[in-house]
């Protein structure tokens, strides 16, 4: 049986040969088609996670259960010709999250059918993370990195049976590979971050208890194999998005916890929210030991700024016609307004100052809106609106990287090809960084 690809990462870091992949957090069909259209002009394989409150046995906020995610990618890499073998799928924070406001029984039996079902339909990179309170745990005091073990081991055993089972219809399929840990805010960002919120990297020796902690945890549980197949610890490099763009990588501050990893021969450790690091930064974590760069709310904020320039270059186009117009910007704010549960615990500020993040923030907590009727429907007025293609003076004023792309023969003046390729902008700072073409099956 093969190994599976991601834990070439580990050979490869521990040669100091800088490779790593980085992993679409991300639900959005602009987002998925542009990371699969690139990884097939680069031949670089394509990482995509699903979150446990983006996907999960009730449908998630997507309305899509495992399986039904799966075949929502594959449809998409069918239509550009992606190769399936390179295709990775990932489920991420796979825990008791969901479930926190239950009592640990029920909690964890929602989290072990959860990772049965993502295991079943085909997921190879599993990351667990137990590290939430549930409703029985003591308010009073911190959860203990060893009932944090405990928890997760017991999601590990039920992963590698369903595994087993999986064997039974399909032979061929690949042992998952699983992170562990989770220094990092919950899946859809922090509550009512502050642009003057310090993050502290990750204290070495919280690392090394986390590590020892759940090592032993599996050995208590006999599971040899599975641990054997830990590939990546979560940590705090010290990254963080926000609403006005990140917290910027400074190896300086992250030495010692970098350092630390090259004792360990089987692990890197993996980063998530590393959305909106410079190119520079973005190669040193790769380069320091961070072999997974987690990346969701940089890409669909991309999705967003193409489709916001073409409402723009719509506007002006049309004013002053009888043509009807897709009033995108309008449309997506005003679903927003409607249903504020994804975006008013996490935007602070005066009125005005909250109306700009719901169209600005890098977080950018309108892609929980896309996917609604409305929406879609304006989208498709406004591609149709463009369907002869975007005037050239109104791409160069709106989009002029794009307009450069299509003067030079490089992407057609279609409007969804100039929305992918507003987003193929920010996965070359990340095929940069990481070298996986290496990867490359």
């Amino acid at each position: 049986m093969k190994n599976h690809p991601l834990k070439k990462i580990v050979t490869y870091q521990k040669k100091n040969d800088p490779v790593g992949i980085y992993s679409v957090c991300s639900a959005n069909a602009f987002v998925i088609k542009a990371a699969l259209r690139r990884g097939l002009q680069t031949k670089t394989p394509v990482l995509i996670e699903a979150t446990s409150n983006q996907v999960n046995q009730y449908g998630g906020y997507t309305g899509m259960k495992p399986k039904d995610f799966k075949k929502f990618v594959f449809d998409i890499a069918k239509e550009e010709n992606f190769p399936p073998e390179n295709i990775i799928l990932g489920g991420d924070h796979l825990g008791p999250l969901t479930w926190a406001s239950l009592n640990e029984k029920e909690a964890m039996e929602e989290a072990s059918k959860l990772i049965e079902l993502y295991i079943l339909a085909g997921y190879t990179k599993i990351h667990i993370d137990t590290s939430m309170k549930l409703n029985d745990d003591d308010n009073n005091t911190t959860l203990s990195t060893e009932i944090i073990a405990k928890r997760g081991a017991t999601l590990a055993e039920i992963a590698q049976k369903a595994y087993k089972e999986l064997l039974k219809s399909n032979p061929n399929a690949i042992a998952p590979v699983y992170i562990v840990g989770s220094e990092v805010p919950i899946p859809g960002g922090a509550i009512a971050k502050t642009d003057n919120t310090e993050v502290q990297v990750t204290k070495v020796e919280d690392f090394k208890a986390t590590y020892d902690t759940f090592k032993k945890a599996f050995n208590e549980k006999n599971l040899n194999d599975a641990w054997e197949n830990v590939i990546g610890i979560v940590v705090q490099p010290g990254v963080e998005e926000k609403d006005t763009g990140c917290t910027e990588y400074d190896r300086n501050k992250a030495k010692d916890l970098m350092n630390s990893i090259k004792k360990y021969n089987n692990i890197f450790f993996e980063g998530h929210s590393t959305d909106y690091q410079t190119k520079k930064a973005l190669k040193e974590l790769v380069e320091d030991g961070v072999g997974v760069l987690k990346v969701g709310p940089g890409l669909t904020f991309a999705a967003r700024e193409a489709l916001f320039a073409l409402a723009f270059a719509e506007k002006e186009q049309f004013k002053n016609t009888n043509v009807k117009q897709s009033n995108f910007i309008e449309i997506l704010d005003k679903e927003m307004l409607k249903n504020p549960v994804n975006w008013q615990k996490h935007y602070t500020g005066t009125p005005q100052e909250i109306a700009l993040k719901r169209k600005y923030s890098f977080s950018d907590r309108s892609r929980y809106y896309m996917p609604t009727k409305n929406v879609t429907n304006s989208i498709k007025i406004l591609f149709n609106n463009f369907k002869e293609g975007v005037p050239l003076n109104l791409l160069s004023q709106f989009m002029p990287i794009q307009y450069t792309k299509i003067r030079d023969g490089l992407i057609k003046n279609k409007p969804e090809d100039i929305v992918v390729d507003r987003i193929v902008n920010t996965i070359d700072e990340y095929l940069q960084a990481t070298n996986q073409q290496k990867l490359w099956i």
